[in-house]
């Protein structure tokens, strides 16, 4: 794969030199999962909110669309392809590009969403490999390759890691024992640092960025170990190893499932390892080179679909119980849970949407660590399992089911 060219280069560089680049990416601003969406309906029809439209074709996945001004992007496996798609807000398709070969094995299909800064996209597979794509033609400008390129490894059901981006690195979590995470130019696919982590596989999950005065730090799960990286140099800060699998009993399905991207607030670090540690809250020091364990709470463990925090309460999916629940940030008392399965949630206009394992769309209100549901729906079109996580733009809400990504208009035109 040949490189971009050097003007092509000096012209991306001159322009992220003018300030920051707004960048669009997984679960929303800072990954937060919180849309910073208003006047929404506070209730919807018994039927669901009016459905605008909905696209049939875009292949097996799980990918959750990303948006960028009038477009948005999203993947799919089609005959063991991944194509990267283009659509415009009316899901008329722009153009579509065939990137590589796609996780086919256990719950086949895509699994990383797109990440987008400036007038490119990078977009990785199931079977860990990394792309730079021109976001006006779907042009590739560079890939890298997991296992030629890094020597890494992959987990049981394939790599599901949505790039990090922080001014020209973009890093991605490759699994091997020697270059177990790296930094890469956005740019052009070199290499910026390596760092050997615990050599350990990764975790289906995808980074965060924590800016402070004096370092920035990415944060990310390998199989047993949440780690901290100074993104300038590289060097591992800290970890918070995953207890609950002995050194001998960690083999490739045993406690490493870590899918939530953390949330970050005022000094504080929340997770929850449903695979591991469950919820746990972190005091990151001023300088970000410690961590200390302010509490630790086994009950709340959802390890795949998201989490999102309210004012000083979190929510997330059960594990052991399929319920929705909720827990004190400062804490860690569990204050509600709801019997309504396991699911994905995000926030917008102060309520929660939760889309469960079932098929269920669901509005709930949320108040002082208390949850109430409020109005439900069943997404009655697409393929394979319901593990999508759903997406608001512009009123307009966005759920995939396997092959089919439908949009919902939940805009309140009575204000």
């Amino acid at each position: 794969m040949k490189n971009i060219s050097i003007l092509f280069i000096l012209t991306l560089f001159l322009t992220s030199s003018t300030g920051p680049i707004k960048i669009y990416e997984w679960r929303g601003p800072d990954r937060s999962g919180i849309y910073p969406e208003s006047n929404l309906l506070k209730k919807w029809p018994a039927e669901g909110p009016r459905e605008l439209w909905s696209i049939k074709n875009i292949g097996n996945g799980f990918v959750s669309p990303v948006f960028s001004g009038e477009n948005f992007y999203i993947t799919g496996e089609i005959d063991s392809m991944e194509i990267l798609f283009s659509f415009n807000l009316k899901g008329e398709k722009q153009w579509q590009t065939t990137l590589g070969r796609e996780w086919t094995k256990s719950f086949p299909g895509s699994r990383s969403a797109p990440t987008i800064v400036g007038d490119l996209l990078y977009v990785g597979t199931g079977l860990g490999n990394l792309y730079c794509v021109n976001r006006a033609n779907g042009r590739i400008l560079w890939s890298k390759d997991l296992v030629t390129d890094f020597n890494g490894a992959l987990p049981l059901h394939g790599h599901s890691e949505s790039a990090l981006i922080c001014e020209e690195k973009i890093f991605w979590t490759t699994g091997g024992k020697i270059n177990n995470v790296v930094a890469l130019n956005r740019f052009t696919g070199k290499l910026i640092w390596s760092n050997k982590g615990f050599g350990e596989r990764s975790a289906y999950n995808s980074p965060k960025l924590i800016e402070l005065p004096a370092r920035k730090i990415m944060v990310t799960f390998s199989a047993y170990h949440l780690m901290g990286f100074d993104i300038a140099t590289g060097n591992l800060l800290w970890s918070h190893e995953q207890d609950n699998y002995p050194p001998d009993k960690r083999i490739p399905g045993n406690g490493d499932t870590h899918s939530n991207t953390i949330l970050y607030e005022k000094g504080s670090i929340y997770y929850t390892a449903g695979d591991g540690n469950c919820g746990v809250k972190l005091k990151l020091s001023d300088d970000g080179t410690k961590i200390t364990e302010v509490w630790r709470n086994k009950s709340f463990d959802s390890f795949m679909g998201g989490i999102v925090k309210i004012g000083d309460y979190i929510y997330g999916s059960g594990t052991v119980k399929p319920e929705l629940l909720g827990i004190n940030s400062s804490t860690g008392v569990l204050t509600d849970s709801l019997r309504v399965g396991s699911g994905a949630i995000i926030s917008a206009d102060n309520m929660l949407y939760y889309y469960t394992q079932k098929g269920d769309m669901m509005l709930l209100s949320c108040n002082n660590g208390k949850i109430e549901k409020v109005s439900s729906f069943r997404i009655k079109e697409g393929t394979l399992q319901h593990f999508s996580h759903p997406v608001i733009n512009k009123g307009i809400l966005y759920q995939r089911h396997g092959n089919t990504l439908m949009a919902f208009d939940i805009h309140n035109k009575a204000e």
